[in-house]
């Protein structure tokens, strides 16, 4: 069941806590079961593609998680249009490879609804984090 009173920044809001905690249970409640996450970026970056579905998103988590030592993570700016959730943050993840820190903005793009996350759309310097990656 669907709570249809959360409004979609708040969701997006609760799903960033849950992953600020590892909480993937409660993360994954903020999902719709086919949901579809991009990480829009080329094969260095060992955790772009497309994941679809609540244990595919998880899976996309676990990737960053195998393959970074996340730093610093903010979310800095939240809009909202309608369903659409856009948001602004930064990070600074050390690569587990070769130690090198990468620290980039992005912006995510979210489409919530009745009240579940159905999409999320991830734009970074991706060219900069590739050369990092293959480094």
């Amino acid at each position: 069941m669907t709570n249809k009173t959360i409004n979609p920044t708040e969701t997006v809001k609760a799903m960033f806590a849950a992953f600020g905690t590892g909480n993937m249970e409660a993360l994954k409640n903020t999902l719709s079961d086919d949901t579809v996450w991009v990480y829009h970026g080329t094969d260095e970056i060992p955790y772009s593609g497309t994941y679809t579905g609540k244990d595919e998103v998880v899976k996309f988590i676990g990737n960053i998680i195998s393959n970074v030592d996340i730093e610093d993570f903010q979310t800095n700016h939240f809009f909202e249009n309608g369903s659409r959730v856009v948001v602004l943050g930064n990070e600074k993840q050390k690569i587990k490879k070769n130690g090198v820190l990468l620290s980039q903005d992005w912006v995510q793009s979210f489409v919530v609804e009745n009240g579940l996350i159905t999409r999320l759309d991830e734009f970074a310097n991706t060219a900069h984090a590739a050369k990092l990656f293959s480094k």
